[in-house]
């Protein structure tokens, strides 16, 4: 299993994290996915063998949010995104 945690931009609500949440999860080899829309990050667990961080990241992108790694890169930056 592979760990990955990234970045998630325009988020802006609870539904903006269900989407990610969903479309995560609609992923094949996904076993876990917690998204904090305070922190604007996902953390997602997958079985590199049956998915990819490719794969990951165009779910995300394919759910209408921006997506970027590593995290760490980011901790110091502010967020963006609104609801529209």
């Amino acid at each position: 299993m592979q760990t990955e945690h990234l970045k998630v931009t325009g988020m802006t609500c609870g539904g903006c994290t269900s989407a990610v949440t969903k479309a995560l999860e609609a992923v094949s080899g996904v076993s876990d996915v917690r998204v904090s829309l305070v922190e604007g990050e996902v953390t997602v667990q997958y079985d590199e063998s049956r998915s990819s961080l490719d794969q990951i990241k165009t779910a995300i992108k394919e759910a209408g949010y921006g997506v970027d790694v590593p995290l760490e890169a980011y901790r110091h930056q502010s967020k963006g995104g609104c609801c529209s």
